[in-house]
């Protein structure tokens, strides 16, 4: 054994605050209800994302809930309820809640160490990623369906974990940024579930921003960047990396408290 889960989280909605967990079904597609919605910027076609921050951290002010009919509710920052047309409005830019990854879904990104230096009302570079290459039909991933961070990585950085908004924090011995070793193995989760890390999770600038109630916090993304900068994929540069994505090999139940071993 080589640690426990120490906390469960799901996002039922992309970029906005999600919720903590007593209990979760995790399948192929990850924990059940997370990321299973998105807001799309009709516009461009584009899924919003508070990657690209002068458009977007404005969704980190609202919370989604999965719901026990199968729907979300979203919380606006005065604890109201809040729709689409809201969130439209306090966002300037019409959006549309979409339950569905359209083909080649994407998002844009702006470049993490350009918002670092010139704050996040700038024009800085962005770039384009597809979402879920890692991941089956469905859903709205960065990349794979899991993400996991130990509670070393968190204590190393030095910020909360829903700044980098995992799955799983996993408690564990070890020093910061332990899950690097991790790559390309298989974890056992409790009695069923089983993973397989795949790669390093990169950094973007969401961690930095302002989480609800949580401050701007620059350290989220300057301390990977001068403590772990890795290859997430081959043919990718060396990035700012905390944490891991990870695919489900066989499904389970998981709850806080399961032991984890490595394979």
């Amino acid at each position: 054994m080589i640690g426990q889960v120490e906390r469960l989280r799901r996002y039922p909605v992309k970029s906005l605050l999600g919720e903590e967990l007593s209990a979760a079904e995790v399948t192929g597609r990850g924990v059940a209800g997370d990321r299973e919605r998105a807001l799309l910027d009709l516009a461009t076609g584009r899924v919003a994302s508070a990657k690209h921050p002068r458009l977007w951290a404005g969704l980190l002010k609202y919370s989604a809930a999965a719901t026990a009919d199968g729907r979300v509710a979203i919380t606006g920052p005065d604890g109201r309820a809040a729709d689409e047309a809201e969130l439209s409005e306090a966002l300037g830019r019409k959006l549309a809640l979409i339950a569905e990854r359209p083909p080649g879904a994407t998002v844009e990104r702006a470049v993490p160490e350009e918002v670092l230096a010139r704050g996040i009302e700038a024009e800085v570079a962005v770039t384009v990623s597809e979402l879920g290459r890692a991941a089956p039909e469905g859903g709205f991933f960065d990349f794979a369906p899991v993400h996991l961070i130990t509670e070393a990585t968190l204590r190393a950085v030095g910020v909360e974990a829903e700044r980098y908004r995992p799955n799983l924090v996993l408690r564990t011995e070890g020093e910061g940024f332990v899950e690097n070793a991790w790559v390309g193995r298989e974890l056992a989760v409790g009695e069923t579930l089983r993973l397989r890390i795949v790669a390093p999770t990169p950094r973007c600038a969401v961690p930095t921003l302002g989480h609800g109630s949580l401050p701007r916090r620059a350290e989220a993304l300057r301390v990977p960047a001068e403590r772990n900068r890795l290859v997430p994929l081959e043919g990718m540069p060396a990035l700012p990396c905390a944490g891991v994505y990870a695919q489900v090999l066989a499904p389970g139940r998981v709850e806080p408290g399961a032991e984890v071993r490595l394979n």
